[in-house]
Order: structure tokens, then sequence, then C-alpha cells
């Protein structure tokens, strides 16, 4: 009897429980997700021996994914009779996702979600990409920085007039800054992220990794 108490303590504390293989096309809001290039080859990337990580290639933020999302929780790898995309439409998204593998592996799990052809998927993580200004200063960080995730944020308001502080959070993981999640209408206009996504990196000494 404790155990069974235990595990239905864990599985309340653990928050909503996500489902998989849903209907495509059934959502409440975007996510865009935007990761630090730098951030992302040292916890994932450079152990894959990604190219994405090569020195020299200067990315700063990059598209990371657009996630149809739930006012609480999220859909993944929903059922769709859209078709793949094929090698030519992921490597498309490589100037701004930083390569095409992801772009294939967003569409997998979070695309399909959205309901739309994946050249129409990837049009509108594009537009989305492009709708949201990325600081240029990041592009002049030639060295590590510790500084609080507000920071980060800060700089993306004051680069987007009109965005709030309840429509971006910026993430970090293993004491890095990781990302910088603003939440989008299905329309691609700014709106306030659910309570699932809106919380921020509270580290007041996350590191920023210099620009590779």
């Amino acid at each position: 009897m404790r155990r069974m108490l235990l595990a239905l303590l864990v599985g309340l504390w653990a928050g909503p429980t996500l489902a998989e293989g849903e209907r495509a096309g059934n959502f409440d809001y975007y996510v865009m997700s935007l990761s630090w290039s730098s951030a992302w080859c040292e916890l994932e990337g450079d152990a894959r021996d990604d190219p994405q990580c090569d020195p020299g290639r200067g990315l700063t933020f990059v598209l990371h994914g657009l996630w149809p999302q739930y006012e609480d929780g999220w859909p993944s790898w929903c059922r769709t009779v859209q078709r793949d995309p094929s090698r030519a439409e992921t490597a498309a998204m490589a100037d701004i996702m930083g390569g095409s593998g992801l772009a294939f592996y967003q569409w997998k799990k979070h695309g399909r979600c959205a309901g739309l052809a994946a050249p129409d998927y990837f049009a509108t993580a594009r537009q989305a990409f492009g709708s949201i200004a990325v600081p240029p200063l990041f592009s002049r960080v030639s060295k590590d920085l510790t500084l609080p995730a507000s920071v980060i944020e800060a700089a993306f308001l004051e680069a987007n007039p009109g965005m709030t502080r309840d429509q971006v959070t910026v993430t970090c993981s293993d004491g890095l800054i990781q990302e910088v999640r603003i939440c989008l209408t299905p329309d691609l206009d700014p709106r306030r992220c659910g309570a699932d996504v809106i919380r921020d990196c509270t580290l007041k000494d996350a590191v920023l990794e210099a620009v590779r």
C-alpha cells in the first residue's frame, strides 16, 4: 500500500502525462525553440561529430524546432497522412537549423502534429524564425560569459519591441544557457506561454559559451 501511494505521488509531481501518436492538427499554440548552438554542441553535438559544431561556423541562436503545444502539455509523434520530407527539403533548412538531420527529427516528433504538409511546416518554421530578431550582440560572444538567464531574456525583449516577458522563456542545462523559447499563436503572433512552458532558468551564474 505504501509503495502504491508513493508511486501515485511521484506521478502527480511529474506533471502532465503526455501521450504519443495524437491526431495531427490538434493543438493550441506553437513554442519556437531557439538553441544556443555552442551549448547544443557541448551537450549533444560534439559526441555525434555533428557538422553544426565545426569550428568557424559562427552560429548563435539557431532554430531548434517549432513545436505544436497544448495549453497544458504537448502532442508528439502524431498520426498524419502527409509524406515525410525529402532529403532536399530537410537540407534546405540547414541554414537556420544548423543541419538537415535535426530538421528531419523535428518533423517526425513535432512537425507532423501541426497538420501541415512537410514543405508547409518548414515554410511556417522559417517564417516564425524570421519574425523574431536575434540580437546581433550575441555574434560577438568570443569567450564564455557567466550571467543570469534574465540578461538573455532582456536582450530579446529589447530587440523585439512589443514582446513581453510572459511570451518568452530562457532554459538552461548543466549550468549552460540552452534555449530561448518564444510562444506564438497558430498565426505566428507572440502570445503568453502556458504554465508548463513559462518557467525560466533561475541560475544566477549560467554560462553562455563562446561562439564557435
